[in-house]
């Protein structure tokens, strides 16, 4: 990890990323265990986490905000849903359609993280040549 001041949105990027990474697998997994009885789906909520961890002043810039992030107790954390709601009788609630949806979802999202990774790079490059 990289620690400067003009890295702070990069290290965000980077964690994100990494937690969608994290959702991939696990929403992949689901997928793979459609027809386990009693499978419960898991999921990551990162995103709960990363709200929570920037705080909710509206006094505070963003920049403000990411600067004071303690990256390193951001983490993305699988957890299982538990919810007696199942589409089978069988107590699995993984309801392929919805999980094929959210897996394209995030994968969409994982993407634009991405590129706006290479946007950050960019612009340091751009501003090392003085351009």
């Amino acid at each position: 990890m990289i620690n400067s001041n003009a890295f702070d949105y990069i290290n965000v990027l980077d964690k994100t990323a990494d937690a969608s990474w994290i959702r991939n697998e696990v929403l992949s997994n689901n997928l793979a265990n459609v027809n386990t009885p009693g499978y419960k789906r898991q999921d990551v909520a990162f995103e709960r986490e990363l709200e929570r961890a920037l705080g909710n002043s509206r006094y505070k810039t963003m920049d403000a905000k990411v600067s004071d992030l303690k990256i390193n107790r951001l983490k993305a954390r699988p957890y299982t849903d538990y919810s007696n709601f199942s589409y089978r009788m069988d107590g699995n609630n993984v309801d392929i359609d919805t999980e094929n949806v959210t897996l394209a979802a995030n994968q969409i999202k994982y993407q634009g993280v991405m590129l706006g990774i290479q946007s950050e790079f960019t612009n340091l490059q751009n501003a090392m040549r003085g351009q």
